[in-house]
């Protein structure tokens, strides 16, 4: 068996090579600390991973209290014991020595320690006299994509119900949003449609601004092993970089950033003029189509390869492939979703399965996939723009039908206007309405677009800013309360992964110090804010994790993420399991809309549609008219150039995402040796080409820069197309001098200092793709040459 250390130089692991519907050969990758064998270890606690959207179960290892290592769970359905290198390493990031261990408070502008009392104090306090003198719209809320069901839950409640506001949002918006929106454009509803299994049958496979061999590497060895097997599966990769994904590739297309939906139409355009569309699928189950086919019709792969600048030859051959597919399935990820038309481009992906039939089935389906762990527990429990349980802010019964469950008045959930998105949220911190912002598990002071602007609105003295984290993140640092969190391994918990399985991870360890989970907490500030429902008790009558899950099941009865037949006991010991889990399914269920889309109907559907050029939301009467019967829309979508074109002064297109090594802003894993010094800096990735015409060398400094600001980065050749900039976004600045941001000392690094504030009109997803740009190389001391 090969040593974990390999895995940092062999990401993905030794080949099991299997066959097209043969189950995946069990494999269990395992790391443990120096001096630990096996068999020293005391107690092995079940968990999952929270450093990808994967759900990769695994073990935790404890020894004298203290975490010493993982084995994955081979029973799981998942990764069936496989782990990937931020799951075998993360968990060393615990047992950092600058966690936060007790609460801080600002005084006199620094943050000193306190205890809790005197932390909850402030903010309850606050949070009572900004009700009494502003009302709940003063109070905001942004969480995370890494909390438990349990915790968003609860937030949701004491949000929503307690406090009254709309504004709630996760940072989910920056990488699931357009996946949620998408799947509710074409569906009905939120919920995705296929399963991981799905790599087991599919015969072809399109990845769509998908880098899964970074973003999910579990999935990828799935992939890697059936092409290693017999009857392997033919890849499309839709990608600007040559990576991973496209060396393995039957056909890589390589389109101009913000073209999307114009390669996606002319996709579409050959598959109906070859006659590849399921006829009787589409009457039978689906609307649009005339209107689809009327659009698509002058989209050849002659025009779209002007657009894209990709040879028309390649687009005819992928279309293809894809319309000779007996078992097609398509993934999706950022780079369709962080764009201009992200939301439009998703739902040709969508409208690509439908027309062919290729839906609900074994190998046949679509994944709109999640960047974070839990980020469908985060919309399924609607603490991000979605009501609990995948209801319908606008349909007065399901408003209803939630106040029932929570027994208070429908009046008193906010349902005048959509929640509130992340973007808007800050804006009306910006412009002083919202005199409160919550921030728990995430740190957008690195993650969001133009960090100057992010910077001067969590700075702002009419803004008390709460942060809730594991460390003195860059966020933290501008706060004026920060809470000590416990984490993964040292709390128990449920969260749901990018194919709807449920897995349970138990507590293992003792936090540090006086560090409490997020559910304590939460429920800490609602006793103190007493708040109760309409008969005068307790809001929120759980107390503890297993409590939190009970109620939680409760509010998903009869709903699409239905969890009634799940428990903790269910979910210890074997595989996770997949919803929606009833008395119907009581074995979980692996796709939906096997045959009829049951969510999609005006009555009971979770969203009425929205437009995708102006984002404005259909009503009950337009959804009505156009799906009657509850089937599959196919909604058509017009190509619009991105919102922000290169020019003479800058000249490239910039576009973001992630390396293997490292999760968001780098929080855990730059605190975990190996894979820190995997990627230890930021980089910026440019063509042979590009660096060839501007003079330039592997290694070079260079600075990026944009309208909004810059970046100093080492130069990296890659087979990026030409004209394109690659800068990964992890890298903030709390391991600088500066601590927190750009300095004299430290120069700006985070790719969010370039990166503009704008996003796609229907999911408000923001654009971290199609930014324009100059590159100028710098002197060693950063200097400009």
């Amino acid at each position: 068996m090969e040593s974990s250390l390999d895995r940092i130089d062999r990401p993905w692991g030794e080949r099991t090579p299997y066959g097209r519907a043969e189950p995946w050969p069990t494999r269990v990758d395992s790391c443990l600390a120096d001096g630990v064998p096996p068999e020293a270890v005391a107690r092995w606690v079940q968990s999952a991973s929270l450093l990808d959207s994967g759900g990769d179960a695994m073990d935790i290892a404890v020894l004298d209290g203290r975490i010493v290592g993982v084995r994955g769970r081979a029973a799981d359905r998942v990764n069936r014991g496989r782990l990937e290198p931020k799951d075998l390493f993360g968990w060393q990031a615990n047992a950092a020595p600058d966690r936060l261990t007790r609460p801080l408070v600002r005084e006199d502008g620094e943050l000193v320690e306190t205890d809790w009392a005197t932390a909850m104090d402030r903010l309850v306090s606050r949070s009572r006299r900004l009700l009494d003198t502003h009302g709940p719209g003063s109070v905001g809320f942004y969480t995370t994509g890494q909390l438990f069901l349990e915790e968003y839950y609860t937030l949701a409640v004491l949000a929503r119900a307690g406090i009254g506001t709309n504004h709630l949002d996760g940072n989910t918006r920056l990488c699931t949003s357009t996946a949620a929106e998408s799947l509710k454009q074409s569906f009905g509803c939120d919920g995705q449609p296929a399963t991981f299994d799905d790599f087991d049958h599919a015969d072809v496979i399109a990845l769509f601004g998908h880098n899964i061999a970074a973003t999910q590497p579990v999935q990828w060895m799935r992939i890697l092993d059936r092409l290693a097997g017999s009857d392997p599966p033919r890849l499309v990769c839709v990608d600007p970089r040559r990576t991973e994904v496209a060396r393995h590739a039957t056909v890589h297309l390589a389109p101009r950033l913000g073209t999307n939906v114009a390669l996606l139409n002319a996709l579409l355009h050959e598959i109906i003029r070859c006659d590849r569309v399921d006829r009787d699928f589409v009457e039978a189950r689906t609307v649009g189509f005339a209107e689809l086919a009327e659009r698509v019709a002058d989209c050849t792969p002659a025009w779209a390869a002007r657009v894209c600048d990709v040879p028309a030859a390649r687009i005819t051959e992928a279309a293809e492939v894809l319309g000779g597919a007996e078992r097609l399935l398509s993934t999706v990820l950022q780079g369709v979703y962080q764009s201009h038309q992200a939301t439009a481009a998703a739902v040709q992906v969508n409208n690509l399965q439908l027309i062919r039939g290729m839906i609900g089935r074994p190998g046949a389906g679509v994944l709109q996939m999640n960047g974070q762990p839990t980020a469908q527990n985060t919309r399924e429990c609607g603490a991000d723009g979605d009501l609990p349980g995948f209801r319908n802010w606008q349909n007065d019964a399901h408003v209803a039908d939630l106040a029932r469950v929570w027994n208070v008045e429908p009046e008193t959930i906010p349902h005048y206007a959509p929640p509130t998105h992340a973007m808007q949220i800050f804006r009306h911190a910006e412009q002083g309405s919202i005199r409160m912002l919550w921030i728990s598990g995430t740190n957008p002071a690195v993650s969001l677009p133009e960090l100057a602007r992010i910077r001067s609105v969590l700075a702002r003295e009419d803004l008390f800013v709460v942060v809730q984290d594991l460390f003195l993140t860059e966020t933290a640092q501008l706060a004026d309360v920060v809470l000590p969190a416990a984490t993964w391994g040292e709390k128990t918990g449920t969260f749901t992964n990018a194919d709807r399985t449920v897995h349970l991870s138990d507590k293992a360890v003792e936090p540090p110090g006086e560090a409490r989970p997020d559910l304590e907490i939460f429920l800490d500030y609602a006793a103190r804010m007493d708040f109760r429902d309409k008969d005068g008790g307790p809001l929120i009558t759980w107390h503890d994790p297993e409590s939190a899950f009970e109620a939680w099941k409760r509010c998903s009865a009869g709903r699409p993420c239905d969890y009634t037949g799940l428990s903790y006991d269910r979910l210890r010991g074997g595989s996770g399991i997949q919803w929606p889990c009833d008395e119907r399914t009581p074995e979980g269920t692996r796709r939906l809309y096997g045959d009829r889309f049951d969510w999609a109907h005006p009555e009971v559907c979770e969203s009425y549609g929205k437009d995708l050029v102006t984002g404005a939301a259909a009503d009950v009467v337009e959804y009505r008219s156009l799906n009657p019967d509850g089937k599959a829309v196919l909604r058509a979508a017009e190509y619009l150039a991105p919102h922000e074109e290169p020019d003479e002064e800058y000249p490239f297109q910039l576009t973001t995402g992630r390396t293997l090594y490292h999760f968001h802003t780098r929080t855990k894993t730059g605190r975990t040796p190996q894979l820190n010094a995997a990627a230890p800096e930021v980089w910026v990735e440019v063509s042979a080409e590009d660096a060839r015409r501007l003079g330039l060398g592997e290694g070079d400094p260079v600075e990026v820069s944009t309208p909004r600001g810059s970046l100093q980065a080492r130069l990296r050749l890659s087979d990026v197309r030409p004209g394109v900039l690659f800068v990964p976004f992890h890298y903030g600045y709390w391991d600088t001098p500066s601590g927190s941001g750009p300095s004299e000392k430290t120069p700006p690094r985070a790719a969010n200092e370039t990166t503009i504030t704008d996003w796609d009109p229907a999911s408000k997803q923001p654009l971290f793709k199609t930014a324009a740009a100059a590159l100028t190389a710098l002197d060693h001391d950063g200097g400009t040459r």
